[in-house]
């Protein structure tokens, strides 16, 4: 009966907590981040359209400014991540994420060899040519791969911690409350167990009936 209750009082508690975790947003935007595709089709295109504008506007930069600008970029394929696996349950990122991570290579590359022929992808000193868009495609895939699958393992063991110290936190609450006020029909149950754990007295029976 208590693993009974325990286990319909946790049920409610995440019932609760990703009710309380939803947000109303747009229902296109709900769309497009439930999809892998679309969702990997926007990160790839605006990574690569985004590192291009920074090594061609560079110029006499610094390396730390370099650095801030390519952070920007990583936070944004991170968020996106975020976005994407947060629609769905945990379960499912272990096949999610490096799907996204592939897609978003794929069309990361597509662009890249989309700048090759317009003459505007950096590579080093000057621009890239077709001879290098296999080493680019290559190096995008790897680096993504390990980027989110990385990112996803870090996240998925954050959200788990986290939800499980608000369940504990809330089932310790609730147990407290329940002990107080009391469960309906407990006084009962308890009564009746106490009574089959007294070992009945012969003498004070029969003392009882005269």
């Amino acid at each position: 009966m208590p693993d009974f209750i325990a286990r319909q009082n946790s049920e409610r508690l995440r019932q609760r907590l990703s009710a309380g975790l939803t947000l109303r947003e747009p229902p296109a935007f709900s769309k497009l981040a439930r999809s892998t595709v679309e969702t990997a089709l926007v990160t790839g295109v605006v990574v690569r359209v985004y590192r291009a504008l920074v090594l061609v506007n560079a110029g006499n930069s610094s390396g730390l400014t370099l650095a801030a600008l390519f952070l920007i970029g990583v936070a944004f394929v991170f968020l996106m991540v975020t976005i994407h696996l947060s629609r769905f349950p945990l379960r499912q990122w272990t096949w999610r994420a490096p799907t996204f991570a592939v897609l978003e290579a794929v069309f990361e590359c597509i662009v890249s060899l989309a700048l090759i022929l317009a003459h505007r992808e950096p590579y080093g000193t000057g621009a890239a040519t077709l001879g290098d868009w296999p080493a680019l495609a290559g190096l995008v895939l790897i680096r993504r791969l390990i980027a989110i699958g990385g990112f996803s393992l870090l996240l998925a063991l954050t959200v788990k911690l986290v939800r499980y110290q608000l369940l504990k936190r809330e089932h310790a609450a609730w147990t407290s409350g329940a002990v107080r006020a009391g469960i309906p029909g407990e006084g009962i149950i308890e009564r009746r167990q106490s009574h089959r754990q007294t070992p009945s007295n012969p003498v004070a029976d029969r003392r009882r009936k005269t």
